[in-house]
């Protein structure tokens, strides 16, 4: 059996430095790792996890904790399902195995922090949690290191999309192309998961900053992030303030229907009403018109998760809060009301 005292006499690299290297921990230079792992791979290197485990008290494995009863989407959902594939690359390229963690294992009720235990892993990704409540806290106050997706935990570092840019950059989009009345659609709100209150942060501060005024009976909220509460928030939206011209809606998911509701009513988009959506999700491109929306780096905000629990595991300080910025994907659902002036 290959042993990492092999790749060492293969490399000249000290044992220490190969156990870095294969476990993705210590400042090695991307050159020594490379190599380092290269030569792991000529020699048909096979790391013993039970060994491995015994000798350093470490399962190599990070467990997951993943809800989504608000979306209703599981991994089919755009930004999740991406982040989700890039944290399983990243863990791999370190040396871990994912485990999903829930509050029922085998038909017993267990906390978090007891499933953790009985799993042994080593540390835990928290993505979008059914609720920060005094379970989720028990975990995050742990000795367990823990980094946050999506959500803003107490003692918790995150990665969050920069949702109050993605606004206010909505906002700018629409008053540049003349739009004076623009209305917000909210998905549900919560003391942790800021991303829908912070969207209408961001569109406030950019019509306040272009002198408009935004009138509250221009928002309105959906308790679940869906097709039809957005069908129904649009219904309700349109009866208050029918002479809207633009709106933006905090999910691509509520967008669609919001833009059924108007459909059904024959009022036309963009000329009638324009929309910005977010999210980018794959049918955003194929319904009429093709929607204007934000798309959320997947890739980023896993790579930066990932390594920032990788850092908290050998005890290397990492930032509390880290915000990615969103793009803005141009199509046809926003009308340039200067262009027939």
């Amino acid at each position: 059996m290959v042993t990492i005292y092999d790749i060492a006499k293969e490399t000249g690299y000290s044992a220490p430095t190969i156990s870095k290297a294969l476990n993705g921990t210590g400042g090695l230079s991307v050159k020594t790792r490379d190599k380092i792992l290269k030569a792991a791979e000529d020699l048909g290197y096979k790391p013993n996890m039970a060994a491995r485990s015994l000798t350093t008290k470490k399962s190599y494995l990070v467990g997951v904790i993943f809800e989504d009863v608000d979306m209703q989407r599981g991994f089919e959902h755009p930004l999740f399902g991406g982040i989700m594939n890039t944290i399983r690359t990243e863990m791999e390229n370190s040396g871990y195995d994912l485990i999903f963690l829930s509050r029922s294992l085998l038909a017993k009720k267990r906390s978090y922090l007891e499933h953790c235990h009985h799993r042994n892993v080593d540390a835990v990704m928290i993505i979008n949690p059914l609720s920060v409540d005094d379970d989720l806290m028990e975990l995050a106050q742990s000795e367990i290191p823990c980094v946050s997706i999506n959500y803003i935990i107490p003692g918790v570092p995150s990665v969050l999309t920069a949702n109050i840019d993605a606004g206010y950059k909505a906002g700018k989009y629409f008053i540049e192309r003349g739009h004076k009345k623009i209305g917000y659609i909210s998905g549900s709100l919560s003391k942790y998961n800021l991303a829908a209150q912070d969207r209408l942060e961001g569109l406030k501060k950019a019509v306040t900053e272009a002198g408009l005024e935004f009138d509250e009976n221009n928002y309105e909220y959906c308790e679940m992030w869906t097709r039809d509460f957005g069908y129904e928030a649009m219904k309700k939206l349109y009866a208050k303030n029918p002479d809207l011209t633009a709106v933006f809606v905090a999910n691509d998911n509520m967008a669609y229907g919001a833009m059924e509701y108007l459909n059904s009513i024959n009022v036309k988009m963009p000329d009638d009403i324009s929309f910005i959506g977010f999210d980018n999700e794959q049918a955003s491109e194929f319904i009429t018109p093709a929607l204007t929306t934000f798309k959320q780096n997947r890739i980023t905000i896993g790579k930066l998760s990932s390594e920032m629990l990788m850092d908290r595991l050998v005890g290397i300080p990492v930032h509390d809060c880290v915000r990615v910025p969103a793009e803005l994907i141009e199509r046809h659902s926003v009308k340039n009301i200067y262009e027939k002036l």
